[in-house]
C-alpha cells in the first residue's frame, strides 16, 4: 500500500508545501492483532481529520502531502533513529531522549495518556521495515517537493499540520477564554524567518482565532530538520485545538466541522500566497 497521498495543484506551484504527517488512519491488521487496545483507543493519538481541514491547499497552488499510516504505526515527525529500547528488541539506549523515554519514538510504544499499544516487544527487523516502507518514502517525497519549490520560486515554506488535545492548552493559560486555539512552532525562531511566521499568524488571527507561538509545542523533527532559513527554506508547525472541529472522545467531527473547515480554507489561501506578491514584483 502507498505510504502517502500527494495532491498537486493543476497550475503553477506556490512556494508553500502543506503536509499532514499524523492524520493517517490505515491500521494494518497485523498491528491490530498484536495490540492490547481496541479499535477506538488505538486512534487516540491521531490528528484525526486534519487532512480534511487543509485539503484545499492545491486549489491555491500548494502541494499537499498526507500520511496513510497512523502515527501509532510509524511517527513521521520523529527521526528514524529515535528507536525505543523498551519496545524494540535488540536496541540499546543511547543518551537521554525525552520523546523516546516517554514511549513516543519513531515506532511509538504508547498512544495518548500513556496507554501501551502492544503486548511485549517488536523485533528490530519489523521496526526497520516500517521505517523503510513508510518513513523513508514519505520524507523523500517531502524533500523533493521542498527542493522543487525552492528551485522554482527561490524559497520554500513547509507548513506541518497537526492538532492538539484541548486540555493540552491548560498549561499555557488557565483562563479558558484566553487559551490559544492555534499554536505555531518555529523552534523559537530557528526554523523560519520572522516575517514568514508573522504572515502565518496574521492569517489565523484575521479569521478570529487566538494564536500563540512555541508553547506548549515548538515543533519536532520535521520543523527542526527542514527549517533552514539561511538556505531559504522555512518550516512552521501548526497545532489546532481539536475541540474546534471534533468530538475528541468519540473521534468524530462535530456540528461545527464544516464551518471551521471553511474558515481554514481562507487561512490556507492566505498562507499559500506567501511570497506571491514579491514574486510578481520581481517579475515586473
Amino acid at each position: 500500500m502507498t505510504p502517502y497521498y500527494m495532491h498537486l495543484p493543476k497550475g503553477a506551484r506556490a512556494s508553500v508545501v502543506f503536509a499532514s504527517p499524523h492524520s493517517g488512519a490505515f491500521y494494518p491488521e497485523n498491528m491490530l492483532q498484536r495490540s492490547v487496545l481496541d479499535d477506538h483507543l488505538i486512534r487516540s493519538s491521531e490528528d484525526a481529520f486534519v487532512d480534511q481541514l487543509f485539503d484545499s491547499a492545491p486549489e491555491f497552488g500548494s502541494a499537499f502531502l498526507r500520511a496513510v499510516f497512523p502515527r501509532a504505526y510509524v511517527d513521521l515527525n520523529r527521526a528514524p533513529d529515535e528507536l525505543d529500547p523498551a519496545l524494540i528488541a535488540g536496541v540499546r539506549a543511547s543518551g537521554h531522549n525525552p520523546r523516546v523515554s516517554s514511549g513516543l519514538g519513531v515506532i511509538p510504544r504508547v498512544v495518548s495518556n500513556g496507554r501501551a499499544i502492544y503486548r511485549g516487544k517488536l523485533s528490530k527487523q519489523e521496526a526497520e521495515a516500517r521505517i523503510d516502507q513508510v518513513w523513508r518514502p514519505y520524507h523523500a517525497q517531502l524533500r523533493h517537493l521542498l527542493d522543487e519549490a525552492r528551485a522554482a520560486q527561490g524559497f520554500a515554506v513547509l507548513i506541518d499540520c497537526h492538532s492538539m488535545p484541548h486540555e493540552a492548552l491548560a498549561s499555557v493559560q488557565r483562563d479558558r477564554a484566553r487559551r490559544p486555539q492555534v499554536v505555531l512552532g518555529d523552534r523559537f525562531g530557528a526554523s523560519a524567518a520572522p516575517e514568514i511566521v508573522d504572515q502565518i499568524e496574521a492569517a489565523f488571527v484575521d479569521v478570529g482565532l487566538r494564536v500563540a507561538r512555541n508553547a506548549p509545542f515548538a515543533g519536532a523533527f520535521s520543523t527542526q530538520y527542514y527549517g533552514r532559513p539561511s538556505r531559504h527554506q522555512h518550516a512552521v508547525q501548526i497545532e489546532i485545538d481539536r475541540s474546534l472541529y471534533m468530538d475528541e472522545a468519540k473521534i468524530e467531527p462535530h456540528a461545527g466541522f464544516d464551518d471551521f473547515r471553511e474558515m481554514l480554507q481562507q487561512v490556507t489561501a492566505r498562507i499559500a500566497a506567501i511570497g506571491v506578491e514579491d514574486q510578481r514584483l520581481a517579475a515586473e
